[in-house]
């Protein structure tokens, strides 16, 4: 959900003439707010998407701006634009991956016991299902070397520059700076850069519970809770709105966003769209800025949102 090039989203209103979303917001470039088109020429500067890893997914990191700016002058083909990719998971399901580096002494005696092939414990059950879905896949001991972080739904982490990781298991929302860079070495068929990778990483040791990023519930709104990662690209809301609430207001931001319905049914109206929208659970609306959108509930059990934007 967003306007990359190699991912342009799909318009489905057909009563609008532009197909995608990249040539809608072009052709009407204020709908991004007036500081976001500043700072981003013209563009909408994140992406927004959702991931159910039954799979792992590749170890990785992404480049600052700097080094993607290299890679893209150098391979294009792997490296297709000058973006860096910061990024953010929330969880839906309990979710599982890998993040940073372990402390040292941890990063000790979990070597110490792959000498002595004690495979027992949650390490070793999750070695042996890494390497039945990757079979001889030296990545699959990068789970001595990179914490494990299992997230509660709702809990978050966030991945900035050269940060090591990958996604285990489970389901989440993810949002993400505007970029398509990814710079891979294990537990993929895709194309893998060791040595950039290598280059590039952050190797400080953090504990695990250091990798959670804490959501803050708004004053204004306790149905709010606001995910604001260090980076202008974006940031994230997930809103609750309890069984009680029949009618919601989608507060205006000068930001345009995305909406993504996970749970519950409702009408929304605005004074931007020319008829009602029947919102359900995989419903995606774009909500250009200073646009705010009335939801009139018909489920019993309330409503789960997340929206994505820039608050600059």
């Amino acid at each position: 959900m967003g306007a990359h090039p190699r991912g342009d989203a799909i318009i489905r209103d057909n009563r609008i003439p532009q197909k995608t979303l990249g040539q809608w917001i072009t052709d009407n470039p204020a709908c991004l707010g007036a500081k976001v088109k500043d700072a981003f020429q013209g563009c909408l500067p994140f992406l927004f998407k959702v991931l159910s890893v039954n799979t792992a997914l590749s170890i990785q990191a992404h480049p600052n701006k700097e080094l993607a700016a290299k890679l893209h002058a150098q391979f294009p083909e792997h490296y297709p634009d000058t973006n860096h990719k910061p990024e953010m998971a929330i969880a839906l399901t309990p979710f599982e991956g890998l993040c940073g580096f372990r402390p040292v002494e941890e990063i000790v005696s979990f070597l110490q016991m792959a000498e002595g092939k004690d495979t027992s414990g949650s390490n070793g059950d999750l070695l042996l299902r890494l390497h039945s879905q990757y079979p001889g896949d030296i990545g699959c001991f990068t789970i001595y070397f990179l914490n494990l972080v299992r997230l509660e739904p709702g809990e978050a982490m966030f991945l900035g520059a050269n940060e090591p990781h990958a996604y285990l298991h489970g389901d989440c929302v993810e949002c993400m700076a505007c970029s398509d860079n990814t710079v891979r070495a294990g537990l993929t068929p895709k194309f893998i850069d060791v040595l950039t990778l290598c280059e590039m990483l952050n190797y400080t040791p953090a504990p695990s519970s250091s990798k959670i990023f804490p959501a803050t519930q708004s004053q204004l709104d306790p149905s709010v809770y606001l995910y604001d990662p260090p980076v202008p690209d974006f940031a994230i809301m997930r809103i609750e709105i309890p069984p009680s609430i029949k009618l919601y207001l989608v507060s205006a931001v000068d930001s345009a966003s995305i909406l993504l319905v996970i749970q519950g049914t409702a009408v929304g109206t605005s004074t931007a769209a020319a008829s009602e929208m029947t919102l359900r659970r995989g419903s995606v609306l774009f909500i250009s800025a200073n646009e705010s959108i009335s939801l009139h509930l018909s489920s019993p059990d309330g409503m789960l949102l997340f929206r994505a934007c820039c608050l600059l």
